[in-house]
């Protein structure tokens, strides 16, 4: 396996740019489905940080093949030397949304994985193609400055908030001494690479093309395919989310200093002045409240999410109107707007 110098380098320049150089007591935690992308990561990794990378592959059981595409990336890290695991669900995802909830688990048991191995970051190879897709996608559904951000290059997963089984507690060698759940860094160091360098890298490695990529009822399939007529740019695209990124920033350090000096707690409820606030910062603050407000008071009802759809709830609450969402109960008074469990349901 032979890769040029120059992409060794501008792999480490970018991954150090996100991260702490990886170390064999801190290694790389490197995603791989088996794809050209993130097989040509692994080899770039392996040859940047030698001996301070391991690799993992998700089976989520739902193609037969997918156990033949993990075996294949278990044999090539076996012949380089590099510790590998195959992961598995408790069970597959199954009913509507099945990607969604397939990238949910996918990133629990990596991250768990990530954690049990000590690695210092978890690296997935999303690059810029990646990213004007997403950027498409959104864009067509009606995203704000959060959703065309896109890809973020880096985040922090926190075991205790994004489990594979919510009822079941992070795995114990991920906990600090202080018994919270750490949280890892989440990379894409490629996200400045264009999917055709990748390919060209992985032309000596072996690799699957996940046919799940071809097929129509998926919006990115149409995404890809209108990038491929060549009349929009995709490093344009992720350029334009790396400025909404940029905004996306400056409103969520504006939400942070918003929480700190408008809002007030105690043991029965939260609640937040409003007063002469756009809706877009009133909007970021109730998902921040709600998002708060379920496990202080140890609500599990409904479904919650930082993305979930609350402007029904922000129409009523402008509107002087008391409302509930994911078993959070917000009544406006003026201007002060209180967070509060909602009562429970009367059974007939």
């Amino acid at each position: 396996m032979t890769l040029p110098p120059e992409a060794i380098t501008r792999f480490t320049t970018d991954l150090t740019t996100l991260a702490p150089a990886p170390t064999p007591a801190s290694p790389l935690a490197v995603a791989v489905s088996g794809g050209p992308d993130s097989m040509a990561m692994l080899a770039l990794a392996t040859a940047a940080f030698p001996n301070a990378v391991i690799a993992a592959t998700v089976d989520h059981r739902l193609r037969p093949a997918a156990a033949q595409e993990a075996a294949m990336v278990a044999t090539w890290c076996a012949t380089h030397g590099i510790p590998h695991a195959t992961l598995f669900p408790d069970h597959p995802p199954t009913g509507a949304s099945i990607q969604a909830q397939a990238r949910h688990l996918r990133y629990a048991l990596l991250a768990d994985w990530a954690l049990a191995a000590r690695a210092g970051a978890l690296a997935t190879a999303h690059h810029a193609d990646d990213q004007a897709e997403t950027f498409l996608m959104r864009a067509a559904r009606g995203s704000g400055p959060a959703g065309l951000a896109g890809i973020r290059p880096r985040w922090d997963f926190r075991a205790d908030r994004w489990a594979a089984d919510p009822t079941r507690p992070p795995a114990k060698a991920g906990l600090r001494p202080d018994g919270e759940a750490p949280a890892l860094p989440v990379i894409r160091p490629l996200l400045n690479w264009r999917r055709s360098d990748l390919r060209t890298l992985a032309a000596d490695l072996p690799f699957v093309d996940d046919p799940s990529n071809a097929d129509p009822r998926h919006d990115r399939t149409h995404a890809r395919a209108l990038l491929a007529t060549g009349q929009i740019d995709p490093l344009a695209l992720a350029a334009a989310a790396a400025h909404c990124r940029d905004v996306d920033t400056a409103l969520t350090d504006t939400v942070d200093w918003l929480w700190r000096t408008r809002r007030t707690a105690d043991d029965a409820a939260t609640r937040i002045n409003v007063t002469d606030l756009p809706r877009e910062l009133r909007r970021r603050l109730v998902r921040r409240a709600i998002g708060d407000a379920r496990p202080t008071h140890g609500v599990t009802e409904g479904r919650w999410s930082d993305a979930a759809n609350i402007e029904s709830l922000l129409d009523a609450l402008e509107s002087g109107k008391p409302a509930t969402q994911a078993g959070i109960l917000v009544v406006p008074k003026r201007q002060i707007w209180r967070f509060s469990p909602a009562p429970p349901r009367r059974s007939v």
